[in-house]
């Protein structure tokens, strides 16, 4: 007889547990939260959110389940009570999990939730145990998927981020207002003739030359996300995706970008007012702590779920506002608009290589015609202002979805599509630099331009390599590989 003690026990638990608030809300809220945790980190990787989600996920479900266990002991309860706890412990975790894969309101999938639980719950409440034992499973198993990129995070290393000469405390010599516009997945110019794209862009061609800009036909990223390629960008440091061999979100990238970085520290140091104007507030998710003097989104205003996307901004207006209050001893706008973007990301979401390419010609026309109105408000407003119009990264036009090129290939029209990235500067008086013959990729450009403010070539002793480096999945061994190096030419070579 003794043997069977302990199972007595084991049920007499699990019974109890089934009726215990705490447990329930544990069951409803910690996979949840684990689970969005353990696939957006980067996003989400502050205090404030932490103590949001905690609140969200975990103290809301105590409070709720603490008041529904009252409501069902009541005696006008009686019918139905039984009902109560499994209903909202299957519908919680459902819209849980629908908040975290959906930011938006999605009323039929409401719906759908709505009537699985009340199934569940009238058919299964016997059995409502065992879900609860499920769902604290899950959250075990989840927590155990987090626990690497916990590790991760706490043992990064900003070494990658020491620049290698005194560049930060160049003193310009000149000081014009410098206006950065960064259209997202803007192919290079010689890209955009290719068999991938054929794009007739003559017009807009026109437009930059009739306002003494120079374009570099041969310019490319050297990282084929926004944030990669940002952070790299504003590091003036190759940071080689942090030797990851998946393609989550680079861990402290936006921070790179908007909290603190040379590009940054130098203009300030020079006395320059710093601006972050952008169409969606895609770099501050994860609320880093803002480094630019000014930025046209304030955290109020960014939902504390969400991709950034779902949030907007007239970037024209509010960079004509910030014109106008621009500081007298030198300025230094960093603009962000969202097209011509790139084809969809998965193979789930596409049309297919040909319906891409036209959806994706019709943003072109559109990131343009959006650049041609800024750049128009510039030389009318700020004559004597320095314009850089530089893209992230390509809009790997010619595939049927991003992620394919995450799969080895020789192939350069693929190559290119992805790292082909459009740079154009309006030069003051149209003078262009000698100097500006360095200009081949994101990662030293603004190491040129603070040697031409500074007037001091020194510091093109210590430009990067220009090479371009991608994460491989499969046909090689998982890892980094540069792809074109500083010279240029297409390579295959394991980081």
């Amino acid at each position: 007889m003794k043997p069977k003690q302990p199972k007595r026990g084991f049920k007499k638990f699990f019974g109890s547990v089934s009726e215990n608030p705490l447990i329930i809300a544990l069951g409803v809220g910690l996979y949840p939260l684990v689970f969005y945790y353990s696939r957006n980190f980067g996003m989400i990787n502050s205090w404030e959110q932490f103590r949001y989600f905690l609140l969200l996920f975990i103290a809301l479900p105590i409070l709720f389940f603490s008041l529904l266990k009252w409501i069902s002991t009541q005696s006008f309860a009686s019918k139905w009570g039984k009902y109560l706890l499994p209903f909202f412990s299957v519908f919680m975790f459902l819209f849980y999990i629908k908040i975290i894969l959906y930011a938006d309101i999605q009323r039929k999938i409401i719906l759908g939730i709505f009537i699985v639980s009340a199934l569940i719950a009238y058919f299964l409440y016997k059995h409502f145990k065992k879900w609860i034992a499920l769902q604290l499973i899950l959250a075990v198993i989840g927590f155990i998927g987090l626990v690497p990129m916990l590790m991760k995070y706490l043992n990064y290393s900003s070494d990658w981020m020491q620049q290698p000469d005194n560049i930060e405390e160049v003193v310009f010599q000149k000081k014009p207002n410098i206006y950065y516009i960064q259209p997202d997945g803007y192919p290079s110019f010689s890209e955009l003739k290719s068999d991938f794209y054929k794009v007739d862009n003559s017009d807009f061609d026109t437009f930059l030359a009739e306002r003494n800009f120079k374009n570099y036909p041969d310019f490319r990223s050297n990282y084929i996300t926004t944030i990669t390629s940002n952070s790299a960008t504003f590091m003036m440091k190759h940071h080689y995706y942090n030797n990851g061999k998946d393609y989550s979100e680079m861990l402290n990238a936006r921070k790179n970008i908007i909290s603190d970085n040379p590009v940054l520290s130098i203009f300030k140091t020079n006395g320059y007012k710093t601006h972050f104007i952008t169409e969606h507030p895609y770099l501050m998710v994860n609320r880093p702590k803002i480094g630019f003097d000014y930025t046209n989104f304030k955290y109020s205003e960014i939902p504390f779920i969400t991709t950034g996307f779902n949030v907007e901004r007239d970037t024209y207006l509010d960079l004509e506002n910030a014109i106008t209050s621009k500081n007298d001893d030198g300025n230094f706008f960093f603009i962000e608009i969202f097209e011509p973007s790139h084809i969809s990301t998965t193979k789930e979401a596409s049309k297919g290589k040909v319906a891409e390419r036209e959806q994706w010609l019709k943003k072109l026309e559109i990131a343009n015609a959006k650049i041609e109105k800024m750049v128009n408000l510039i030389i009318k407003k700020d004559p004597g202002a320095l314009i850089i119009i530089m893209a992230d990264h390509g809009g790997f036009v010619g595939l049927d979805y991003t992620r394919q090129v995450y799969t080895k290939t020789s192939d350069p029209e693929i190559i290119y599509t992805t790292f082909g990235a459009m740079l154009s500067i309006r030069w003051p008086n149209g003078e262009a630099p000698e100097i500006d013959s360095n200009l081949k990729s994101c990662i030293n450009v603004f190491r040129i331009l603070f040697s031409y403010l500074g007037e001091d070539n020194k510091y093109l002793q210590h430009l990067e390599a220009d090479g371009s480096y991608l994460i491989i999945k499969e046909g090689a061994e998982p890892g980094v590989y540069e792809y074109i190096d500083d010279d240029g030419n297409i390579v295959f070579k394991k980081m």
